[in-house]
């Protein structure tokens, strides 16, 4: 344990910070999951819904840092790529 007083508070804060990271990339895990399984159950048109979402989630995570610009992209162009496969 710190014994600095400063030290102390940034213990503090990056473990809401570290809260808030984990509850934002399990949301867009989960809005990830609901594209998946849609895709899989091959329903097209709540695929669609379920891939705006995750695209709108997967840009909020990307807003508040926590995920890298590319790797957001990358989740992105994979998703889209999956629900655009069923209309093939």
């Amino acid at each position: 344990m710190a014994n600095i007083k400063s030290a102390k508070k940034r213990i503090k804060v990056i473990s809401k910070k570290t809260l808030r990271n984990r509850m934002i990339k399990s949301q867009t895990k989960t809005a990830i999951k609901k594209v998946v399984v849609a895709v899989n159950a091959g329903n097209k048109e709540e695929a669609a819904a379920a891939l705006v979402g995750a695209i709108s989630a997967i840009d909020r995570a990307y807003t508040k840092g926590i995920f890298h610009k590319n790797a957001a992209a990358r989740k992105k162009s994979t998703l889209a790529r999956l629900v655009n496969g069923m209309n093939a």
